[in-house]
């Protein structure tokens, strides 16, 4: 007699039943979700990745759309209507001139370390401010560097990516959406003439036309 085919046990629920979970998950979760928290989380073979790629075809054009973050995927507000979410959304966060520096710093030049920092800068980064920022997860520790004194680095987060709708960190806004959001003030500060470089020293695309201006030093 024939063994029963033990893979008709697991048979995974159809892409449409698969698409419905994935869409479910990911609308009860703030945070952003991996393709492998999904797989942690769905019925045994099911392929999230795949439902993933329909379901993000389904929502094109919706108020919603589906997009990838880092390594994470999560709905997020249309880009064109996102005025309509300005009340639910404005956050009273103040940042100091000294945090607003070094996160710029850490955002366009990272991996970064306390040293480059207050290279670019031309003043000392307190821990203080280095801390602010981690503690508002939107900086964290990246790896030490392979050089004397093995000095630890500094890159954005995932929620600073979140928060901005990007991507990952070759996306990051120019001034008008760090000002949007509140981390620049109309005069922005002085002291970031580097800023308009990425990391690698190319520059960045002038689509801002006061970009380059605005971080010229008085």
């Amino acid at each position: 007699m024939a063994k029963p085919d033990n893979d008709s046990l697991f048979e995974a629920p159809p892409m449409g039943e698969q698409e419905r979970m994935v869409e479910a998950i990911l609308f009860a979760t703030a945070d952003p979700v991996t393709v492998q928290e999904l797989i942690g989380r769905m019925p045994h073979g099911c392929d999230p990745a795949e439902a993933i790629v329909y379901l993000r075809k389904r929502y094109e054009g919706r108020g919603v759309h589906l997009i990838k973050i880092g390594d994470a995927w999560a709905f997020r507000t249309a880009a064109d209507l996102g005025f309509l979410m300005q009340k639910e959304t404005v956050e009273t966060r103040k940042l100091s001139r000294a945090a607003i520096e070094t996160l710029a710093i850490v955002a366009y030049h990272q991996p970064v370390t306390r040293a480059e920092i207050e290279e670019i800068r031309g003043v000392s980064v307190s821990r203080g401010t280095v801390d602010q920022l981690i503690e508002m997860e939107w900086v964290r520790i990246g790896r030490r560097r392979m050089t004397p004194g093995r000095p630890v680095t500094f890159v954005v987060t995932q929620e600073f990516l979140d928060h901005f709708g990007l991507e990952n960190a070759r996306d990051l806004p120019g001034l008008k959406e760090l000002r949007a959001a509140g981390l620049l003030e109309n005069r922005p500060p002085p002291g970031l003439s580097q800023l308009g470089q990425t990391s690698d020293g190319e520059d960045e695309d002038e689509d801002d036309d006061n970009q380059v201006e605005m971080f010229e030093d008085d």
